[in-house]
């Protein structure tokens, strides 16, 4: 009865204010023990009193409800399970819904609330519903519950809210769990987050100064929080496995496992698609694009990869590959689309179709049936083919041969999309296209046909099902040039010769229709390196560095790079990708693309980012520092940066693009081998991945950018497309981990997929706000201050330390993958295990680490588990 009352008196209190009455009932009520509840109307529980009912559903309050049994479910291993006073832990169910029939908005105007961003996710149930524990301060938890009820909360990987409900852990269950991890070395051990890395940062850590551009954050002076200065490193931790002399058994394999370790889980900026086929609820058809100076950016577009099958790996079709690779490379903008090969046996067993903006077919022989079923699942998809003199074709074609075209010099009559046409002598390959009998095709626009009596069909436009695929099939040899060997006379390569502006005008209308861009910008030159420093105290003892370890011209050689260090640059001294003259003259420094000042004022670390080696256009930022890593004394914390890159690196044989825009950075880290982090290294891009998001949402007002982590070393928008990533090589010398850390993200350029500028833009737009944009060298300085934080942290507590907040804006929460293949075994993500590597809930029960199968598409693809010796 008086539970009634308050009640009563609660709601002529607060009336209709839904938050403000939640809100109160849950901190005065918390202490009786009883449950709070959010649900439909229909699924209330029995005997429990409605306090609020809004849009057909309830929060009511009932008997106290608990779990004391966690053996059914499967933990995030290292989040802390332990409840402070003031936390609230509750049980979350949920079901999947298939991405077109994902809920919405009720209405525009109100705000979206994230689940992840409210509470930190403790374990979970897999299976329907799918349940999750976590756990909430109050005022977090009441607004997962108003925002339940109002139908504006939103989880991720396509789940869909169905209930919350407030339980209590059991003391025994909670002693039973702290027992279980300590017998359990794949687990670590329970702790409290009273000193986590998510406290409020101090107010006058990141400071901007005045600059030209007042619209641009880190332009103007202005004081912004950004993390608390990192405190002095912890001795040696007492929860370390000893090592040994560099003669043990057991400490050699383990040196071996660790760098085994980095060479899994280091990588780089992989351009790739979402994830799961289900979507995220930020993928709705409403959602996948933004405006951008009136043009609209698919937000659900390709990764920018171009995909080249040649056929059987022989000698002729490496030449092949070298011919299509290099024409496309004269077609194509180099910072908008990158060109891979793409072997026989990785097209039928890795994900490549999601990665795919193109796919081109150049091999002579026949296609065996299993690829082309994957060629044409692709084509399903709404994929892209160019074929190129080859026998693949479908949809009613057949090629017939013609040995009198074969290596001949024909007339084509080419067919534009405006209806223009182009004539031009091209090579044929001796095949033509014809209809199968009682075929009734459906033709594009685009058409190539002899000029003889049968006008034979040398290129044909075909669409192919519901979803945009298409393809472009050739039986000229437009890859070739007229100095191939195969033109037979002089006559053929004048007349080649002649329409060699033709045949170019030719594959880029092939190219354009297919969706690329063929505006090509050339490739910038190198420019000098310029040395510069952040602190006026570092000046001296670095030039006296210099001073004893520079040769007499000047110069420091490594194994990739000489540097050459000179006042000042004169147009004799040459500038190759091994060769860089280095300006040490600071005061002569000015760039359009970094501001020194800025980069100053938000840098706020010990020894990270101290002295830079900056370029306005760089062959790749990774080679820079080779020749310094092992000399320069470790305080001096070396970083270079680069406006552009000209040969970015990515993970394997992988490029980076690095249009203007990019913040394009390596970072030299040194971790002691006896250390938290030091054996457990694969966590070092976790880090940076998790720093550069930290960057930006640690910004005041921009908190709420949906910038997230993609394990390994990824940094996207929301679940749906990437703009960054890391990529980590690290070198073991005596007890140090030498780790040069490459990082690349997107903030100012659109291209070749989004960035962060975009986000803010469409922030703004959404909810009315006035945020700035970014600058890159703002936050690269504050990426580095933020990545030594992490570093400390985890330092003194190890990955405990950090997953709370790494969690908190990962993308994989409750993600369905398979093992193996897209056929394989369904399991749950369910976190990290101690090295860093993913964990699965299986069908089984059982919770297992995980590792990439070494494909270059999608390190989220094909997971397998790895052999126990």
């Amino acid at each position: 009865m008086l539970i009634t009352l308050c009640y009563l008196y609660l709601w002529v209190r607060w009336g209709r204010r839904p938050a403000a009455l939640v809100r109160t009932v849950v901190r005065r009520l918390r202490a009786s023990r009883c449950s709070f509840t959010f649900c439909g109307a229909a699924a209330r529980p029995q005997g429990a009193r409605v306090c609020l009912s809004l849009r057909g559903r309830v929060f009511c309050v009932g008997e106290s409800q608990s779990i004391d049994d966690l053996n059914k479910w499967a933990l995030f291993l290292v989040s802390p399970f332990i409840l402070e006073t003031e936390h609230v832990a509750f049980v979350t169910e949920s079901i999947w819904v298939q991405g077109e029939n994902l809920q919405r908005p009720s209405s525009s105007s109100e705000t979206i609330v994230k689940w992840s961003d409210c509470c930190l996710p403790l374990a979970c149930r897999p299976g329907e519903p799918y349940r999750l524990i976590a756990k909430a301060s109050v005022d977090d938890f009441s607004k997962l519950g108003v925002a339940f009820m109002e139908d504006r909360l939103q989880m991720a990987n396509g789940l869909v809210p169905q209930k919350i409900v407030s339980v209590y852990l059991q003391d025994s269950t909670l002693k039973e769990l702290k027992d279980q991890a300590a017998n359990e070395p794949a687990r670590i051990q329970w702790r409290s987050p009273e000193s986590s890395v998510e406290g409020e940062p101090e107010p006058d850590v990141m400071e901007n100064v005045g600059k030209d551009d007042p619209k641009v954050l880190g332009a103007e002076s202005t004081q912004g929080k950004g993390g608390a200065s990192g405190g002095e490193s912890a001795g040696e931790p007492s929860e370390l496995c000893h090592l040994h002399l560099s003669s043990c058994h057991k400490c050699l394999e383990l040196e071996k496992i660790t760098i085994e370790s980095v060479k899994f889980a280091s990588a780089e900026n992989i351009p790739d698609l979402p994830y799961d086929p289900r979507g995220s609820l930020e993928g709705v058809a409403d959602a996948t694009c933004l405006e951008k100076e009136g043009r609209r950016i698919n937000l659900m577009g390709k990764a920018p990869n171009i995909l080249i099958y040649v056929g059987c790996d022989s000698r002729e079709a490496q030449d092949r590959f070298q011919q299509v690779w290099s024409v496309l490379a004269d077609c194509v903008d180099p910072d908008s689309y990158t060109l891979y090969h793409l072997p026989g046996q990785s097209a039928l067993r890795d994900p490549w179709a999601d990665n795919c903006l193109l796919l081109v077919i150049a091999s002579r022989e026949s296609i065996p049936e299993d690829l082309h079923q994957k060629f044409m699942a692709y084509l399903s998809q709404g994929g892209k083919v160019l074929g190129l003199c080859s026998p693949f074709t479908f949809a009613g074609f057949q090629v017939t041969r013609k040995d009198a075209l074969q290596d001949t010099v024909q007339n084509l009559v080419f067919s534009k999309a405006d209806q223009s046409q182009v004539k031009l002598n091209v090579l044929s390959s001796g095949c033509v296209y014809d209809e199968c009998p009682g075929e009734r095709l459906s033709l594009g626009k685009l058409w190539g046909h002899l000029e003889n009596e049968d006008r034979d069909k040398l290129v044909v436009q075909v669409p192919f099902g519901t979803r945009g695929g298409e393809a472009v099939l050739c039986q000229v040899y437009l890859e070739l040039p007229p100095s191939s060997s195969i033109v037979q006379t002089p006559e053929d390569f004048n007349l080649l010769k002649s329409s060699n502006s033709g045949r170019y005008e030719v594959l880029k209308e092939i190219l354009t229709t297919l969706g690329l861009s063929c505006d090509v910008k050339q490739v910038p030159a190198l420019t000098p390196l310029h040395l510069l420093w952040a602190t006026e105290e570092i000046r001296d003892p670095l030039m006296q560095w210099l001073g004893k370890h520079v040769g007499p011209e000047g110069i420091l050689k490594s194994s990739k790079l000489s540097l050459k260090f000179v006042p000042s640059y004169t147009s004799e001294i040459e500038i190759t990708p091994t060769a860089v003259p280095v300006l040490t003259d600071m005061d002569a420094f000015s760039s359009e693309n970094f501001d020194l000042e800025i980069y100053r004022q938000n840098l706020q670390t010990r020894q990270l980012g101290k002295i830079l080696l900056f370029a306005e256009v760089a062959s790749t930022t990774m080679n820079l520092l080779d020749g310094l890593m092992f000399e320069m004394p470790q305080e001096m914390g070396l970083i270079a940066i680069a406006g552009r890159q000209t040969q970015g690196k990515g993970r394997g044989k992988n490029a980076w693009l690095s249009p203007p825009g990019c913040a394009l950075c390596t970072l030299l880290v040194s971790i002691p081998l006896r250390s938290q982090l030091g054996q457990r290294i694969p966590f070092v891009q976790h880090l940076m991945s998790l720093a550069v998001v930290e960057a930006v949402r640690s910004v005041p007002g921009y908190q709420d950018i949906n910038l997230r982590v993609k394990w390994p070393n990824d940094i996207y928008y929301s679940g749906l497309m990437k703009l960054g990533g890391v990529l980590v090589n690290s070198t073991l010398m005596g007890e140090t981990f030498y780790i040069l850390i490459g990082c690349g993200f997107n903030v100012t350029n659109s291209n070749p997929t989004i960035c962060i500028n975009d986000l803010i833009a469409e922030y703004n737009k959404e909810h009315g706000a006035d945020l700035k944009p970014l600058r890159a060298d703002y936050l690269i300085a504050r990426t580095v201050t933020r990545l030594e934080q992490l570093i400390d942290t985890f330092q003194n507590k190890g990955p405990n330390g950090v997953l709370p907040l790494y969690y908190k804006y990962w993308v994989h929460s409750a993600q369905q993958v398979r093992l193996g293949s897209a056929d394989g075994p369904k399991v749950w993500i369910v976190g990290l295990d101690d090295s860093g590597f993913l964990q699965v809930h299986q069908e089984d029960g059982q919770v297992v680490t995980v590792h990439p199968d070494g494909n270059s598409f999608d390190m989220m693809r094909n997971l397998i588990v790895p052999k126990r010796h």
